[in-house]
């Protein structure tokens, strides 16, 4: 069993300056607390929707809803071929713009134009308006006082960010600060075999991430995925990480588990020696351009030979996780109120040559979508019992930095909004 080497201070948590004793988790049971969290949060920060494989032509557009911030979004590729996002928001009475048959559902598709189901106004897509349905009716109407309204968005990577601050100054790129600029490079753009899938969660959204920024519970929690033998193995000598990282907001662990599985080894199931593919994705990775040691610096900084995976959180709810068999992960955790979230999971892989490789592929999504239900039912119990309030300081141990790290920064979040409304000078 690989196991980390900590710092020189002793632990994670003291090299990070972070506090050591219990902590409470009531930033994830207050529905007031909440609230301020959508607006010092998620009204402020820059967010991940989506990739630019979603718009592959000009005119292509999909939408995004964004519950915590209390808006939907468009975000389309003009015929300049610039990313541009808007409030999905007609400027006439206030309806939504763009949608299908249901209003909340996310739609996508191509056209040359937006027009709002409710009057017919039409927006090009640079948001300006176009036409207005018996124009003469209005009074002294300037229509270009009434295009769309802008989100600010930006492209990383291939990653699509909007930012909905109007007051907001600072770039993605240096928003997403040292951990982004170490992964840059990576050949994202060869993993366009996507698999996707969504479920909507009964517990605070920081839980979620909380679970998958430590493996403490992984021996305990996903011991059936495993062949009895290694299970007994792994709850006795347990699953530690090979390195922690923060930068600024964000945060990063990375994990040993990298070498192919060998034949021999008992927590392999039938099926994934017959597959040769698991949980860790196929043992034969693609070739993507990358040996493992030419990786970007970030990219398994400690250059571990048992490097397995890393995953980094961009705050606030976006994870991506870089496997050693070259393939992506990526992690969203949409709230929806303060105890309800929306969990997105999405894998990245090299297109597949033939009926062999999309079965690898497919084990692979199957088994984190196993690991991902268990985690999502056990935080719902954990959710109810928080909201009981029976228990109001909780010890974590040294594997948990990361969640100490996430809840101190929403908190400091909300913290400097509230100083900032309160004193509009207060930065």
């Amino acid at each position: 069993m690989a196991h980390f080497t900590k710092p020189a201070e002793g632990s994670w948590t003291e090299h990070f300056g972070i506090d050591t004793g219990p902590r409470s988790y009531a930033d994830s049971i207050s529905p007031e607390f909440y609230e301020l969290e959508r607006d010092a949060i998620f009204r402020r920060t820059w967010l991940n929707v989506g990739r630019l494989e979603q718009l592959p032509r000009k005119g292509s557009y999909f939408t995004k809803e964004l519950d915590a911030a209390r808006t939907s979004v468009i975000v389309v590729r003009g015929t300049d071929d610039e990313v541009r996002a808007f409030h999905n928001v007609c400027r006439h009475r206030g309806n939504k713009l763009v949608w299908n048959d249901f209003p909340r559902e996310e739609v996508s598709g191509v056209c040359r134009q937006f027009t709002c189901k409710y009057h017919a106004w039409r927006y090009d897509l640079t948001g300006k308006l176009t036409f207005v349905q018996q124009e003469g009716e209005f009074f002294d109407l300037d229509k270009d006082r009434f295009g769309l309204v802008g989100v600010q968005a930006e492209v990383w990577e291939g990653f699509i960010f909007v930012n909905l601050d109007p007051g907001n100054t600072t770039p993605l790129r240096e928003y997403l600060g040292n951990f982004a600029k170490g992964i840059e490079g990576y050949p994202f753009g060869k993993l366009t075999q996507v698999h996707k899938y969504r479920a909507e969660i009964g517990s605070n959204w920081k839980l979620f991430i909380d679970a998958f920024a430590e493996f403490y519970h992984a021996p305990i929690l996903h011991q059936g995925q495993y062949e009895p033998e290694e299970a007994r193995k792994i709850q006795k000598f347990g699953y530690e990480a090979l390195h922690y990282d923060v930068d600024g907001p964000h945060s990063m662990v990375s994990s040993w588990g990298g070498s192919a599985p060998p034949k021999e080894m008992t927590m392999v199931k039938p099926v994934e020696r017959v597959l040769r593919s698991g949980l860790f994705g196929p043992w034969e990775g693609p070739d993507i351009g990358l040996r493992t040691e030419e990786l970007p610096p970030a990219v398994n900084p400690g250059r571990h030979k048992h490097w397995g995976m890393d995953s980094f959180v961009f705050f606030p709810n976006f994870m991506l996780l870089i496997w050693k068999q070259n393939w992506v992960l990526t992690y969203h955790y949409w709230p929806t109120s303060y105890n309800t979230h929306i969990f997105e999971g999405t894998a990245y892989f090299v297109p597949p040559k033939n009926a062999y490789e999309r079965l690898q592929q497919e084990r692979a999504v199957v088994s984190f979508k196993e690991y991902g239900l268990q985690d999502g039912n056990t935080l719902e119990a954990t959710q109810t019992m928080l909201e009981s309030r029976a228990v109001t300081e909780f010890p974590l141990n040294d594997q948990e930095v990361l969640l100490r790290h996430l809840h101190n920064t929403a908190q400091q979040y909300v913290r400097d909004y509230q100083a900032g409304r309160q004193n509009p000078e207060a930065k």
